[in-house]
Order: structure tokens, then C-alpha cells, then sequence
């Protein structure tokens, strides 16, 4: 099972302009190429059979009759080819030249799809010589055979789940109404573009997102194929810039200025998911006036080794930029979300616990920000840090100096005596270091938190994470609980990366080295005593490497990807960091935790929503609390 990928091509044959025998040639060897290497789809540029740039060859009955003698070619010699390509040429029909894609599949011609819009301005003039494509689609004879030609038409594979195809042909692409619009809402999963577009300053960069943006729109996967060396340049210089899309997502590109082959591993199971889970995205048999025409083919289903890039960080933008301006994003997002509850209650004071942990911090940082934005002073925050049994002289000092630096107002409670006392009240032995040795000590805290905000009349701030929300690593009716949390749909791997922006972007030294060491520290809830005066309770030692859970949740909630899929995305991402049995066996951990935690999930207080995975019960997340894990947690048994 390649459990929807497949792996695709964009392919730019060095040409000879009205030379189809030796075009067909360097097609043949690209296609040769590309079956050899796993490929189920091939895309060629417009009209490379014989080339874009013949002109007024192309009113010449010897280069129509050639191309339609190298189409023969290359039909006989792809036979063996376990693909489907879609090459360019003219074709004549009742008395009329069309720009069409030939769909090829082991030998067969499956169809042919017209250009709809031609472009007749600037430098192009291919109403001189071309009729525009109909929607219509109509039977042709080939061989002996009726082959449909039309716009219309679907390529539906019957072996693989999710690849249906259409095509459009270069300026279609470019219209204000492209033909892949209305193709993707009759059902195409992946659009073919055989495409001359020749380059200008700057062209490249507009090309680009019209691509992209257009495998957005229209959740698709998009295969643009240009063309390139070869083509006259009497006029126009042509750069065989091929680009492969997927949902808005570039996943290849050529250089320009050249021949090349670019390949990618498309996710179909992705595309298939998004559609599904967008109830704006129209269904299938709600389509339209105009019927569209599927012809069935088949290819083989084989394993596939992935080249496709997957990022071991789902959360956090790889560009340094990208990262800055995504931290700046998420930070107003927080603190707009607390100074709205602020305003709408008229709070003017607030209230968190400080532990020099990195949630806090964050916690903290955004509420500093949220009271600038309202003109509040910043001494109106109450920051409550609250030793015991587990904490640390790092972790205390760096929670005050932090506190300070910042402008809050810093008040210590010390909470072993109350603890104790509550031991002694339900008869625990101190000495027993179980869960509710642990737990008693979060839900002190969270109720100090709740009093001294009636004290003041504040508002109380949650710390925790998205990544603790689903695990369940968080006290029911302890640290699970406040009356507004910034954090929680922030996950672990992003926190720490907000936490280092601010840092970076600091302009107070002290604050700055503090808000580093705090990075440094070892994620703990220090809740167990110390050993030697360091963190004795590391939480990745518990529960898993927090990069690996956050890369669990993204896939899980995000596309609703099997655990079999994640499991063999996580190694091929990973995989020189863990090992196999070490990612298997988090694997199950989150699972099992996922599923039997989502009580706690299902009464979060409110808090602001900040990337397109979040576990909000009101939003996100609509999961029953009593949901058996009993079909995941089986599939990944039987990986082991």
C-alpha cells in the first residue's frame, strides 16, 4: 500500500522546432526515464510534438500528418510504460486545427483535450492558426477506435483510489475562468497543464503563485509542464520553467533556461481528506449543467520509496523569515484574543502562576503584550510563583527575574505546608510520590490562583499547551484549568520558538538571558523532588519527545492520516534522529493518551484559536469523551 502517494513528473524535451520525429524521440526518452523510475504521471509542454513556435507550419499538412505519425510512435514504443502522459500536438478535426493534449497510457490514446482560451495579444496570435476547445465532447476516429476529444473529460484510474485527472493547456490557466475550475468540482484530484509560456522579466515569480495558488483553490494536485531549449527564439525565449503544486504547496520546481525533469511524490490521500473536510467544497453529483465525460485506465500499485520532503517540524515555518513573521503573527493573535476578554469584562487586572517553565513565560509575555495594547500598566499583572517539593533554584530564580524585568507585580506563596496539610487530611503518605502526591501540588496552585484573582478582581491566565491538551498532560481541575488560555492552540515545538523570537527581538539584556536560560531548562512540571538541586522529571522522559507528538498531532488532526501513514512519514522524516521501534512505540503512547484524555479536552476553557489544528471542543475538536482507540491502537499493533 503507497497509501496515496504517487510519484508525478513535469518534463521538458529538448526540441527541434517542426521536427516530430526527433521531438517524439526525446519524449520517448523522457518517458522511458520516468517509467523507470516509479512515475504514474507524465506531463510534456503544449504542442512539443512538433513544437509551439512552427507558425504558420502549422497551416502546413505535412507537419499535422507527422505529428499525428509520431503520436503513433510514441503510442507503440510507451506500451511497456506503466504510466499515464499527457504530450502536446495539433490535431484536425472537421476542418479545423485544435492545440491538444494527448492522453497516453501503455499504449492507448485514452483522449484528447482541446485548448479552450487562446490568447491573441501581445506575442501571441494562436487564433491565427487554432480553433478554441469545447466542452462538448465528441468521438474521434483513431485507429479504428472512437476516442472522445473534448474539455470535459476525466481520467479516472481504477487501481488507484484518489487519481483522477483533467488537463488544461497553458493560457487556460491564465483566463479568469480556467477549465480546472469546473474540472476539480466534477472530481479531478490532479490537474495536467501542457504549457508555452515564454519568459519575461519577472514572469517566473507570477507564474509561480498563479500555480500554487491554483492547486489552493481548487485542493488539487497541479502538474505544469513548459516549454523550453529548443523553441525558436526569433521573438520569444522560452525557459521550461515546470512547477508541481499540491494544495497550495510547491513540491518541485525546474530551473529555468534549460530542459529538465522535475518529479515529486504527490499525496492524494491529503487532497481526498481537505475536499472532505470542507463543507464548502462541492460534492460531486452537484455538479453543474455541463457533464463531463470519465475514461477508466489502470496502472499497477507498487511500493514506493519516498523522496518527498516531509518536515519533522509540521508546525514551525523552515525559513528564518517566515518563522520571525509567523511568531509576530501568533503573539498579536494571543494577546488581541486576551485583550478582547479583558475589555468585554472590564478586568483590568491579571493573574497567572510563574514557574520559569516555557509556558509561562509565553503566558506571561502575551499578557504584558495585551495590557500595552489596552494602556494598562503592566504592575496590574500578578505574577504567582509557588514553590514546593519539585522546584529549583534555576527555575524560581529565572520565574522573579523574569517577573521583574517585565514589570509585573511578583508574589511568592510557598505551598509545601498547605500540601502537607492536605496529605494529612486525606490521610496520603508524603513518602508515597504517586499521582496524587503530584496533582495535589497543581490543584493548590490553580486554587491560590482562583482566590488571589478574586482578591484582585483578575482575570486568571492558563499556561498550558496545545501539546499537553493532547496528551492529557495537565491536572484535571489543576493546571487544565483557568479562565482564559493564551496557549491553547499553541503547540510545545512552537512555543519554545516564540519564546526565542521574543528573546531575539529583546532589547533588555537581563530579560533577554533569562528568557534564553528558560530555553535551556529541561521541560519539567517539577513536581518530584530534585536531585542534587537539578530537574530530577523531565516530561520527554515520561511521555515522549515532544517533536514527535507534535508531528503525530499535526497528521492526526489535520488530514485524519491512518496511524500506519504517520508512522511511515514520522521515520521517513525522522529517521536519523529515532529509531523505528522508538517511533512506533511514542507512537502508541499518543495515541492511547489522545483518546482516553479527551475528557479533559472536552471542558477547555476558552482560548484563541492560532494555526489550522487546534482542540477546542467548541471549535475544532467535536470528539466524545468515551470514543474507543481500539481500531488505531490495532493497525499499529500490527506494524510491530
Amino acid at each position: 500500500m503507497n497509501q496515496g502517494f504517487i510519484r508525478v513528473a513535469a518534463a521538458t524535451p529538448k526540441i527541434k522546432v517542426a521536427d516530430p520525429e526527433y521531438n517524439a524521440g526525446e519524449i520517448l526518452k523522457l518517458m522511458s526515464q520516468g517509467a523507470a523510475d516509479h512515475t504514474k504521471v507524465m506531463v510534456f509542454p503544449e504542442l512539443s510534438i512538433t513544437g509551439y513556435t512552427c507558425g504558420d507550419l502549422f497551416l502546413q499538412n505535412s507537419l499535422i500528418a507527422g505529428a499525428k505519425e509520431q503520436l503513433k510512435v510514441i503510442l507503440e514504443q510507451s506500451r511497456d510504460y506503466d504510466m499515464i502522459s499527457f504530450v502536446g500536438l495539433p490535431w484536425q478535426h472537421r476542418g479545423k486545427l485544435y492545440n491538444t493534449a494527448a492522453v497516453i497510457c501503455r499504449g492507448e490514446l485514452l483522449g484528447l483535450v482541446p485548448k479552450t482560451h487562446i490568447p491573441n495579444y501581445s506575442e501571441f496570435y494562436e487564433l491565427r492558426h487554432f480553433t478554441p476547445g469545447r466542452q462538448t465532447v465528441t468521438l474521434i476516429d483513431w485507429e479504428g477506435k472512437l476516442i472522445p476529444m473534448g474539455t470535459n473529460l476525466l481520467f479516472a484510474c481504477t487501481t488507484i483510489p484518489d487519481l483522477i485527472l483533467a488537463a488544461e493547456i497553458c493560457e487556460d490557466v491564465w483566463a479568469c475562468c480556467p477549465p480546472s475550475i469546473s474540472h476539480a468540482c466534477a472530481g479531478a484530484t490532479v490537474i495536467a497543464n501542457c504549457s508555452a509560456s515564454d519568459e519575461t522579466v519577472g514572469k517566473d515569480s507570477y507564474r509561480d503563485s498563479l500555480i500554487c495558488g491554483q492547486s489552493a483553490r481548487l485542493v488539487c494536485g497541479y502538474i505544469y509542464a513548459n516549454a523550453g531549449e529548443g523553441e525558436s527564439t526569433q521573438d520569444l525565449v522560452f525557459g521550461g520553467h515546470n512547477i508541481i503544486a499540491e494544495n497550495g504547496t510547491r513540491l518541485s520546481v525546474s530551473r529555468r533556461f534549460g530542459h529538465e525533469t522535475i518529479y515529486a511524490d504527490m499525496d492524494l490521500e491529503r487532497l481526498a481528506g481537505e475536499r472532505r473536510r470542507m463543507t464548502t467544497y462541492p460534492a460531486r453529483a452537484m455538479i453543474s449543467p455541463v457533464s463531463y465525460t470519465s475514461v477508466e485506465f489502470s496502472l499497477n500499485r507498487e511500493p514506493l520509496k519516498l523522496r518527498r520532503f516531509i518536515d519533522p517540524a509540521p508546525f514551525v515555518p523552515r525559513d528564518s523569515g517566515e518563522r520571525n513573521r509567523r511568531c509576530e503573527e501568533i503573539l498579536s493573535i494571543q494577546a488581541m484574543g486576551l485583550k478582547k476578554r479583558l475589555e468585554h469584562t472590564g478586568i483590568t487586572h491579571a493573574v497567572l502562576g510563574i514557574s520559569g517553565g516555557l509556558d509561562s513565560t509565553l503566558a506571561l509575555l502575551v499578557t504584558a503584550r495585551a495590557f500595552d495594547m489596552l494602556r494598562i500598566p503592566r504592575d496590574h499583572i500578578l505574577a504567582i510563583t509557588m514553590p514546593c517539593f519539585g522546584t529549583t533554584d534555576r527555575t524560581y530564580h529565572n520565574a522573579c527575574i523574569m517577573t521583574e524585568r517585565l514589570g509585573a507585580k511578583l508574589r511568592e506563596i510557598d505551598i509545601k505546608e498547605s500540601v502537607l496539610s492536605h496529605f494529612r487530611d486525606i490521610g496520603h503518605d508524603p513518602d508515597n510520590r504517586d499521582v496524587t502526591y503530584e496533582n495535589s501540588q497543581a490543584r493548590e496552585r490553580t486554587q491560590i490562583l482562583m482566590d488571589a484573582a478574586n482578591q484582585v478582581n483578575g482575570l486568571v491566565i492558563g499556561t498550558g499547551d496545545m501539546s499537553e491538551l493532547a496528551l492529557g498532560w495537565a491536572t484535571y481541575n489543576g493546571d487544565h484549568m483557568s479562565m482564559y488560555g493564551v496557549n491553547v492552540s499553541v503547540p510545545k515545538t512552537l512555543v519554545r520558538h516564540l519564546v526565542r523570537y521574543y528573546a531575539d527581538t529583546c532589547r533588555e539584556d537581563e530579560l533577554k538571558a533569562v528568557l534564553l536560560d528558560v530555553l535551556d531548562t529541561p521541560v519539567s512540571p517539577e513536581l518530584l523532588p530534585p536531585d542534587g538541586g537539578v530537574i530530577s522529571q523531565k516530561t520527554e522522559d515520561l511521555v515522549g519527545p515532544y517533536e514527535l507528538h507534535d508531528f503525530f498531532l499535526y497528521y492526526i488532526l489535520r488530514f485524519g492520516y491512518s496511524p500506519a501513514k504517520i508512522y511511515r512519514m514520522a521515520n521517513h522524516a525522522f529517521g536519523e534522529e529515532y529509531e523505528k521501534e522508538t517511533i512506533l512505540k511514542w507512537l502508541k503512547v499518543f495515541y492511547h493518551r489522545f483518546f482516553t484524555q479527551q475528557f479533559k479536552r472536552s471542558c477547555l476553557p476558552d482560548g484563541p484559536k492560532v494555526g489550522s489544528v487546534a482542540v477546542s471542543p467548541r471549535g475544532d475538536l467535536r470528539m466524545p469523551s468515551d470514543a474507543s482507540s481500539r481500531l488505531w491502537l490495532k493497525e499499529l499493533e500490527e506494524l510491530s
